[in-house]
């Protein structure tokens, strides 16, 4: 079983914990370093869609980036909603095990990510209207590159990542898979709202669950119960695990 989450814009560059290995797509990282690097200050700060604050910022990482030296673990380098309320640096025996075995990370930069492939901090959204090596966008870039590397040894995939980072698995689907998406939300007028903070709350908790209960089957994901949720049977769908406080 594989659990595929979204990496988080904000990142850190230093940890207390070493990481194992480079990413699986460590040379495509690399041309994608290179080509941002050829891009003039402006065409930079339209790719990213930031302020100059923080396009000033990244400009700098790419121009001094070394992808093989000075790496923190990915699961660590991540400083979002998500990772906190995954709290990782808090994780307990036998839960790093567990996310290394079956924890992806969407990258837009690297591609896939296992928790201790080594990183720098950089800024690249899947979404990034990236013209690149021959390619139109980014998802055409890496094609279904993330989806094989998904599934390698486990054709059973457990989504709770956004949108704009599943489909770069989603659209490569085959019969064989299982591809079941989680949401959160809260009942509004007999409707699910799902409101993005707590979704993101919600995804990093559902992480650290499943790590506590070293989970392998996808029934296990309907005893969350976690900040008030409940997994509601009547609203899901096998595709669609719906849980609602």
């Amino acid at each position: 079983m594989r659990l595929i989450i979204s990496p988080a814009k904000k990142m850190i560059g230093e940890a207390d914990v070493a990481h194992r290995d480079l990413p699986v797509f460590i040379d495509r990282a690399e041309i994608l370093r290179e080509w941002v690097c050829s891009l003039s200050y402006d065409e930079q700060k339209r790719l990213w869609a930031c302020s100059d604050a923080i396009a000033t910022q990244n400009a700098e990482r790419f121009a001094h980036m070394d992808l093989r030296s000075g790496l923190v673990p990915a699961l660590l380098a991540y400083d979002g909603i998500q990772y906190t309320y995954m709290a990782p640096t808090v994780f307990e025996d036998g839960h790093f095990d567990y996310v290394q075995g079956h924890l992806r990370i969407l990258s837009g930069f690297y591609g896939v990510l296992r928790p201790f492939d080594g990183v720098v901090p950089y800024r690249l959204e899947m979404q990034a209207k990236a013209s690149v090596a021959g390619c139109s966008n980014l998802y055409e870039f890496w094609g279904d590159s993330l989806y094989q590397e998904v599934v390698r040894d486990d054709h059973v995939v457990i989504n709770l990542a956004s949108n704009e980072y599943a489909k770069a698995v989603k659209r490569h689907l085959q019969p064989e898979d299982t591809f079941v998406t989680c949401t959160f939300g809260e009942l509004q007028n007999d409707r699910v709202v799902q409101k993005g903070v707590y979704v993101k709350m919600a995804r990093g908790e559902m992480v650290r669950y499943l790590a506590g209960i070293q989970a392998t089957d996808v029934e296990q994901l309907k005893g969350f119960a976690w900040s008030g949720y409940a997994y509601d049977e009547a609203r899901s769908t096998p595709a669609n695990y719906v849980f609602v406080r």
